[in-house]
């Protein structure tokens, strides 16, 4: 690599010198919340609604988590399965299975039985901390083929008094039978197990990717990863010590648990929680807690900016605006700045490298590529090398198209338990993501798409994210997915879903020659369907592999 144009990072010119100073992370996230608890013990940590928990508390009730982890026989390096929205409880619960020296399994709270089983099964996970009311319906049946040997329950009302029926319209069930109660566990004054201290060289998570092009697999992030993109995280994205950090994304999802969960202990600051995404909620929620720093994907902030209740209010107290998980279209970065003021800074990551590989600095803005009307995801971080590869695995010059190739820190070393998956995705450590994108001469990283959503039309590549781009241009989308339908003479067509911003009215055919009259006339979609909602993982991310299957 050393004659590579790539391994010379014409990047670094972006950064300044500060963010392209090293960083020393602390070795654990654990060690990185007791070094805030001993700075700013009664500074709050967690606040959900109107409940709030400082950082000794949080601290204390999760060591007692810990002690009944490990009075229940977990013991180091043993799996943690965890099942929470974003509430307290998912963090007491994850430091508890720190403390405890377990490697945590983040389970999506959407998964169904099969999933929830084939995660459980191919984790090997002992124990699985969820919410009752998951338990009680169909978690239960699923542990029973599992090497589970204990579960623990949490009420997600507990530890807050408000009760939001937007997203807390559920009734307190009696306490399950054969669980431990977490708040319990919690409050039961026990002291962490000792000799369980995990590096960073340790497995974390067991992070399942998302699925949307197949059956998970589990990546390993490990400790000093995580800690080393919280740290970029907040070094590059600089917000006051103490800020609050609102969690829009899932804790469970990987882009959740670096730049808000990590970044913000790292930072001592407050973790604003919600339960899950309502825009209602979430509005009301900035509104309350001022935050300085939140990320989500595009999907959230076309929902917020569609509330007929959102003010540029809502969003004056924020530094920072990232978005990740899933892609940003320039018109809505654009549409988003002009009606409610902030500029949403595009990011680029994966499962696979812990969250975070490239992003848009503070002091910039990221460029729309002239041919494509791409937007740049950002440049890549000073300790990380982004290449961009053919179908050979050789490099391709500035500016043309390949496969996204991450080498850093970041990168986990593997899939767990399936070495030849790893050393298909991991050759020599460097992570292949199957994104494609270019990198032009200044540094700057641009996704076209999926290698596995391209569309073959009469023999011409159609990359989705250019039709959706320009779909989102027009003033009735609120969400766009281009998908490649069959066709009996051009092999393949472009179809595309689409859902409506409130109070507005647009045909198919409309829209079909709205994009006829901006693209060439093998990328147009030649058939578009209007939904109310388009099929989404809880991360964000539009399902277009279930949009194929409805066609």
């Amino acid at each position: 690599m050393s004659a590579s144009p790539y391994a010379a990072r014409p990047w670094l010119s972006q950064l300044t010198e500060a963010q392209r100073a090293p960083v020393r992370p602390p070795a654990t996230v654990v060690h990185s919340f007791r070094a805030a608890v001993e700075r700013a013990p009664d500074h709050t940590a967690l606040a959900y609604f109107d409940g709030r928990l400082s950082y000794r508390e949080t601290d204390e009730l999760s060591d007692s988590v810990a002690g009944t982890l490990a009075a229940r026989g977990i013991a180091r390096g043993d799996r943690v399965a965890l099942m929470l929205q974003n509430t307290p409880h998912f963090v007491l619960a994850l430091l508890g299975a720190w403390k405890a020296g377990a490697t945590v399994v983040p389970l999506n709270p959407m998964y169904k039985s099969s999933e929830v089983a084939h995660v459980l099964k191919d984790s090997g996970a002992t124990a699985l901390i969820c919410s009752d009311r998951a338990w009680e319906t169909y978690l239960r049946e699923s542990a029973g083929a599992s090497p589970l040997r204990f579960a623990v329950t949490a009420c997600e009302l507990d530890l807050q008094s408000r009760d939001d029926n937007r997203v807390l319209g559920f009734e307190r069930l009696p306490a399950p039978h054969d669980t431990d109660d977490l708040l319990t566990a919690a409050r039961a004054g026990l002291a962490a197990p000792e000799g369980r201290e995990l590096g960073a060289a340790d497995v974390a998570l067991i992070s399942y990717t998302s699925g949307t092009s197949g059956t998970p697999k589990g990546a390993m992030n490990l400790h000093g990863g995580i800690t080393y993109n919280a740290e970029r995280q907040r070094t590059g994205h600089p917000v006051p010590e103490g800020a609050c950090y609102f969690a829009l994304a899932p804790l469970f999802h990987i882009t959740g648990m670096v730049c808000q969960l990590a970044a913000c202990v790292a930072n001592a600051g407050t973790l604003a929680l919600a339960y899950r995404f309502d825009a209602g909620v979430v509005l009301d929620a900035f509104a309350e807690h001022r935050p300085a720093y939140t990320v989500g994907p595009s999907t959230a902030f076309m929902a917020l900016a569609a509330h007929p209740a959102v003010t540029p209010g809502h969003f004056a107290s924020f530094d920072v605006i990232s978005s990740g998980g899933a892609p940003v279209p320039p018109a809505l970065v654009e549409k988003f700045r002009a009606s409610l003021g902030p500029y949403i800074r595009n990011g680029y990551g994966l499962t696979e490298c812990t969250a975070p590989c490239a992003s848009v600095p503070p002091e910039r803005e990221a460029p729309v590529d002239p041919a494509s009307g791409t937007l740049s995801v950002g440049i890549p971080g000073p300790d990380t090398v982004v290449r961009i590869l053919d179908d050979s695995g050789d490099e391709v010059p500035f500016g043309e198209h390949g496969e996204i190739a991450v080498r850093g820190p970041q990168v986990v070393p593997g899939y767990w338990q399936l070495p030849d998956a790893t050393a298909t995705a991991f050759p020599e450590g460097e992570l292949r993501t199957g994104d494609i994108g270019f990198m032009d001469a200044d540094g700057w990283l641009y996704v076209v798409d999926r290698k596995k959503d391209m569309i073959n039309a009469s023999g011409f590549k159609v990359w989705p994210r250019e039709v959706e781009d320009v779909l989102y241009t027009h003033p009735a989308i609120r969400e766009a997915a281009v998908v490649g339908v069959p066709h009996s003479y051009r092999g393949e067509t472009v179809k595309a879903y689409v859902s409506l911003r409130p109070g507005a009215s647009v045909g198919p055919d409309e829209l079909a020659g709205y994009c006829a009259d901006r693209l060439a006339a093998y990328k147009y979609p030649r058939q578009v369907e209007i939904l109310d909602e388009l099929p989404k993982t809880t991360s964000g991310k539009i399902l277009r592999r279930e949009l194929r299957s409805r066609s």
